[in-house]
């Protein structure tokens, strides 16, 4: 699962259509992202969940299994555009929309101060009306790890631009 000698890259795509190729294919590899205390209380803070295990390292040193405060797993989803955004891009999309998640599976706690990255493969392309529905398979490794953090399929749909 861990890919540390592989270095970050992105597909991009000049049509829409070509993504059809890329099916059962990975499409990029994420730059490490830094997960500070400070992500973490900020991410609490807006959503309201401020829970020790999160938000208070004191507590979380003595009373976590981990000695640390661990990362929301919404903030891992939260950072699915992101990645996107560094693993693949089209030239002719106007308009992406997160239409959801298929599966979502949380294997790993994320540390704080843990770096981690995805891994953004294509699982299934289906034209529609002026554009595409796809599924993809993100899988958030963590710097250290054997496991992943998170393995998410995550269900986008896109739009081209009309000509």
């Amino acid at each position: 699962m861990n890919s540390e000698n592989h270095l970050p890259y992105k597909t991009e795509f000049n049509h829409l259509s070509e993504m059809n190729n890329y099916v059962g294919k990975e499409l990029g590899i994420s730059n490490w992202h830094s997960i500070s205390q400070e992500q973490i209380n900020a991410f609490g803070e807006v959503t309201d969940d401020n829970q020790w295990i999160h938000t208070d390292p004191e507590m979380a040193a003595t009373h976590s299994p981990y000695k640390t405060t661990v990362v929301h797993g919404f903030f891992i989803l939260s950072l699915i555009p992101k990645f996107c955004n560094e693993t693949f891009a089209f030239s002719d999309v106007t308009m992406g929309i997160n239409y959801g998640l298929d599966k979502v599976r949380f294997i790993t706690a994320t540390q704080v101060n843990s770096l981690i990255r995805a891994k953004v493969s294509l699982m299934e392309f289906t034209p529609i009306p002026a554009g595409a529905k796809y599924k993809l398979e993100i899988v958030f490794e963590l710097e250290g790890e054997k496991k992943p953090a998170c393995v998410v399929e995550f269900i986008g749909l896109a739009y081209t631009k009309k000509s």
